[in-house]
């Protein structure tokens, strides 16, 4: 199949009306993605864009947006261009610091719904299954680059994963394109460009074929990484189907291996970061612990808590400033700590007085309807709030007394006081 029909296929899957984006670098692969995007389109139409990262990490980052500009003005592409700041003390490392940034840029300018197309090529792709490997990555790792995957409800495609750099070579040289090679490629101390340089070419001349062979052996370790997430699936229905929530009991019962793929499965719903291997180790050797024991593993962008028979996998709950509060009258939008909340509070039969809204501090009673005065922390206990969710409670106060309480993360009312409505959940 010739790469022009390879790419129109690939444009059949995106339905008519909907935008293809390219994420083009400038270079010799995201180039001609481009220029055989802009055939296809022309032929099956399709709204065609171009999205550039500028990265500001070396002095030739300002030609190759030039030159992005000069291809698209010429193929008649609309281009977008998104700067960004690449934060190289995160802990990833410069090139994990580069790919964050990018796909920070590819969420905030392509809209659910629409695909973004990359040019990754088979070469790419065994040279990111032997990363994985030399960093003891598991059949995930090894799968490299899936051909195709949903991301923030965004598609992501690459329909260039099964050609190789030679052949994109020998294409854009016969059209007669032009590219900027970035000079950071010649550059052994990043691990890609090494396999690439150094490791590579030894192995195809020992063994012929051997990115080929590679990226086949991607394609099985992304057939059985399938099989383990279709696997895990069931296995989180048997468990109630509730990723925030695993029953420990259930969860402790079943064999170690299955146990992390399932806390694993759960983040992925979640679309919350995975647990590094020791932070996983870590929470399930725990599942042990006494009923009572408040268990709580954290990593960058998740956390996990044990509580009252759950494993609960959550973003990073921080508590609010004890000092933090807000004036309201009672309209909306109140204006939480977590952003404006589309709520209302009035007081019924006469005029809603001037209210302070402010976190939880002890000590608290409501007047409710039919209950008469109750201390807030018995209403949370008989509500079943986790300890985490009643740290981050509002108080909303009228003339020295509180008459609402709220879960402003969740934007719902837990309780308001008798002789005054709310919108949302009472």
């Amino acid at each position: 199949m010739s790469l022009q029909a390879l790419i129109d296929d690939a444009l059949a899957e995106t339905p008519p009306g909907r935008v293809v984006w390219v994420a083009l670098s400038g270079g010799l692969d995201s180039g001609l993605l481009l220029s055989l995007a802009a055939v296809a389109c022309r032929r099956h139409p399709r709204p065609l864009h171009a999205l550039h990262v500028h990265h500001g990490l070396q002095a030739a980052a300002d030609d190759f947006e030039a030159h992005c500009r000069r291809l698209c003005s010429r193929l008649g592409v609309p281009l977008f261009v998104e700067r960004v700041s690449v934060e190289a003390e995160n802990g990833l490392g410069l090139e994990g610091a580069a790919r964050e940034a990018r796909y920070g840029a590819f969420a905030a300018r392509v809209a659910p719904g629409e695909t973004l197309w990359l040019a990754q090529h088979r070469d790419d792709q065994a040279e990111t299954l032997l990363l994985a490997a030399l960093r003891g990555g598991g059949v995930r790792g090894l799968a490299a680059m899936p051909a195709r995957r949903d991301w923030r409800g965004r598609g992501l495609r690459r329909p260039l994963l099964g050609v190789s750099r030679a052949e994109l070579h020998h294409t854009a040289e016969r059209l007669g394109l032009s590219w900027v090679e970035d000079p950071s490629n010649a550059e052994t101390h990043q691990g890609r460009n090494y396999l690439r340089h150094a490791v590579m070419p030894r192995l195809e001349a020992r063994w012929p074929g051997a990115a080929a062979r590679l990226a086949r052996a991607a394609a099985r370790a992304g057939e059985a990484d399938a099989l383990l997430g279709e696997l895990a699936a069931e296995q989180l229905v048997a468990l109630g189907g509730d990723p925030v929530r695993l029953p420990v009991a259930a969860l402790a019962a079943l064999s170690r291996p299955r146990q992390r793929l399932l806390v694993r499965h759960a983040c992925e719903r979640l679309t919350l970061p995975l647990p590094p291997a020791a932070r996983l180790e870590s929470l399930l050797a725990q599942l042990a612990a006494r009923r009572d024991a408040e268990v709580r593993v954290d990593w960058p962008g998740a956390e996990a808590r044990r509580w009252r028979g759950g494993l609960y996998l959550l973003a990073p709950q921080r508590p609010l400033a004890g000092d933090w509060s807000r004036e309201w009258t009672g309209a909306s939008p109140l204006p939480g700590p977590w952003g404006p909340l589309t709520l209302t509070l009035q007081r019924e039969g006469g005029e809603t007085p001037a209210l302070l809204v402010r976190p939880r501090r002890g000590g608290e009673r409501l007047r409710l309807a039919g209950r008469g005065h109750r201390d807030l922390k018995r209403l949370l206990q008989e509500w079943g709030l986790p300890p985490w969710r009643r740290q981050r409670l509002l108080v909303v106060w009228a003339a020295g007394e509180p008459v609402a309480v709220l879960e402003g993360a969740e934007a719902r009312w837990l309780a308001v006081a008798e002789g005054w409505r709310g919108t949302g959940t009472a």
